[in-house]
């Protein structure tokens, strides 16, 4: 992974301090050597379990920064996604070479690939996270678009979008619907495996299972 290099300014007159990434922003990931970043003038370094912020960092660069790292962490899952479906298509036998290279759990990477196939490159809302897309996968291209239209225009969290599709969808099939309770005997172990699946695709236990028996049909 490497970042791109440009640099990022506002226009005469913001009193912002632009961002000059240097040659340390093309560090590869794996490499094993510091990312040093320029921020206001102070180096916030970068490392493979650590980061190092100057105790005097501002409040306005403190936020960018955080701004970007959360901008590489969503943007990593669409990565994996990307990277399990080229693997799919490419290679066969993807999850069995993903668990030894993410150590991700099964369900986790069978999910990014999901939503990667879900969504062409060109369909996929910078605005919005990963999650907004996975809230969305399970329902037609046209559906999907309108939603995510929605969510980009009002600035929807993940969550306001859970709420306004099943708000939506109670309203228009109350007649229609009917409950279905399932039981499901399920020893300890294999409950708890289902728990961390969950946990890891940021999803409560209920929502993993309806999300895995939907990219099963």
């Amino acid at each position: 992974m490497v970042a791109s290099g440009r640099t990022a300014s506002k226009g005469r007159g913001s009193g912002a301090t632009p961002v000059r990434p240097t040659a340390g922003d093309a560090t590869p990931v794996d490499s094993g050597q510091p990312n040093d970043t320029p921020y206001a003038g102070l180096e916030v370094s970068a490392e493979r379990t650590r980061l190092r912020i100057p105790r005097d960092l501002s409040l306005e660069a403190w936020c960018r920064l955080g701004g970007r790292i959360l901008a590489v962490c969503d943007s990593s899952v669409w990565w994996i996604g990307d990277w399990l479906v080229f693997g799919q298509n490419q290679y066969g036998d993807r999850y069995r070479r993903a668990m030894k290279e993410t150590k991700l759990d099964y369900q986790t990477l069978r999910n990014y690939a999901w939503v990667a196939r879900k969504f062409e490159p060109s369909r996929r809302r910078d605005s919005l996270t990963f999650q907004h897309h996975m809230e969305v996968a399970a329902l037609s291209e046209a559906e999907q678009d309108h939603w995510l239209d929605f969510a980009v225009r009002l600035n929807w969290s993940r969550n306001e979008l859970r709420k306004q599709i099943r708000a939506s969808l109670s309203g228009e099939e109350d007649d229609l619907r009917c409950q279905v309770q399932l039981n499901l005997q399920l020893d300890e172990l294999r409950l708890e495996r289902w728990r961390e699946a969950a946990r890891g695709s940021n999803l409560t236990l209920t929502d993993w299972i309806l999300s895995v028996v939907d990219g099963a049909v």
